[in-house]
């Protein structure tokens, strides 16, 4: 059996930016909300619809969101 030897850099803490993509701290931001959004949904066992009333925003707003691709997640939609 062959060993390869491999290399291990430590990370900046933002992966978008560790990759060289655009915009890595928006990125990292809308990431951040999304998992946050999902979290909190699952920790206060709420329905998307009760979660977008509590946010202040439609349901399929709050539905796009939680499904989303970073492309797909603008700050004012």
């Amino acid at each position: 059996m062959t060993k390869h030897k491999i290399e291990v850099q430590e990370g900046s803490g933002n992966v978008f930016a560790d990759l060289g993509l655009p915009n890595a701290e928006e990125r990292l931001l809308k990431t951040n909300i999304v998992a946050e959004l999902h979290r909190l949904i699952k920790q206060r066992e709420l329905t998307q619809v009760k979660a977008a009333k509590l946010i202040g925003i439609h349901q399929p707003d709050l539905s796009l969101y939680c499904a989303a691709t970073l492309r797909t997640i603008r700050p004012n939609a």
